[in-house]
């Protein structure tokens, strides 16, 4: 089974003792299990199933059902994250919500459909991805709020000062030529918000995140097992029905995190003759290993691939790139010691 959740809970027993228990979430082959061990009086652990099956929603509801009723028995969690809580937000973070909220529930398309037109534009020209200029919730707080001024601009929260300088008369240019019926700065907001509606939302808002984070570890636990197996990208892409270059952006997290993902950089070179992987290894120490476009020109020179084949390079040249690395690692800390 995999255990996708884990925490410990203690609860005072009297006499200065502590009665440790632990509650945790676990998958198999699309079964879930929630459990609860306890030690008895005789600190023997006791072990109780509080749910068993395939329903996410049922899943969820018995575990936090049966974590309230621990909770009151006295247990507290030592790490509390949403799993336990719904705990409101406050200050600035319960706002940035409450703005987000209230951008979702009166939505200005039209205004938000030109600047992702103008974002889109703007990370061509720069060559860069498009939410790093800005995310949709920022977009969506502009479309909504029309900042005016470069001083109403950084009101928004996510364009800071820096990103202001660079895209304020862009973005302003956009946001003149329409009218807005409130202005800054953005306390309105809070007392045109309907509290019931907002905290449901906010509710839903921890379910999704949640949800998330299990179905991210259970693949995360999947992509292993099939690395561990030998498995190649193919075989990755066919259980987790993800885009390959996601995958290989998954499997570089995973290798800085300390996981081994030389069974999958094996599997996937051993297609790419040697004489490549020379060349490729000598332009990493020439060029460096940051970028890959230099890497990739130095080994075809005046040749250009397109299409399937430069994709295919770019991935090779990728996991070719995490053993170039390990290696440099390696060397640094034997000649450190």
């Amino acid at each position: 089974m995999n255990i996708v959740f884990m925490n410990t809970l203690e609860k005072e027993a009297g006499d200065h003792r502590v009665t440790s228990a632990q509650v945790s979430i676990g998958e198999e082959q699309g079964i879930w299990n929630v459990y609860w061990n306890e030690p008895d009086s005789a600190g023997k652990i006791q072990q109780d199933q509080w749910y068993q099956g395939v329903s996410w929603d049922e899943m969820l509801s018995a575990f936090r059902q049966g974590l309230r009723d621990k909770v009151r028995s006295g247990y507290r969690p030592l790490v509390s994250t949403d799993l336990e809580s719904a705990q409101g937000l406050s200050g600035k973070a319960r706002m940035t919500q409450m703005l987000t909220y209230y951008c979702e529930e009166n939505p200005s398309e039209e205004v938000y459909e030109t600047l992702r037109a103008w974002r889109r534009e703007q990370a061509a020209r720069e060559g860069k991805a498009p939410y790093i200029l800005a995310t949709n919730r920022v977009l969506r707080m502009i479309s909504v709020f029309l900042p005016q001024s470069k001083e109403e601009l950084q009101q928004i929260p996510g364009f800071g000062e820096q990103k202001t300088t660079m895209y304020a008369a862009d973005v302003l240019n956009l946001t003149a030529e329409y009218t807005r019926s409130n202005g800054f700065p953005l306390d309105w907001v809070a007392k045109s918000v309907d509290t019931v509606k907002f905290e449901a939302w906010l509710h839903a808002q921890k379910e999704q995140k949640l949800r998330t984070e299990l179905d991210r570890e259970v693949s995360k636990r999947k992509l292993l097992e099939v690395v561990a197996g030998g498995g190649s990208l193919a075989d990755l892409q066919a259980v987790l029905t993800m885009p390959r270059r996601e995958l290989l952006l998954w499997v570089e997290d995973l290798e800085r995190e300390g996981y081994d993902m030389d069974p999958l950089v094996e599997a996937e070179l051993a297609s790419i003759p040697e004489e490549e992987q020379i060349k490729a290894w000598n332009a990493f120490e020439s060029e460096g290993d940051r970028y890959l476009k230099p890497v990739l020109q130095r080994i075809i020179g005046a040749e250009e691939l397109k299409g399937k084949e430069l994709d295919r390079a770019y991935e090779w040249l990728r996991l070719l790139r995490l053993r170039f690395r390990r290696e440099k690692e390696r060397f640094a800390s034997q000649a450190a010691s």
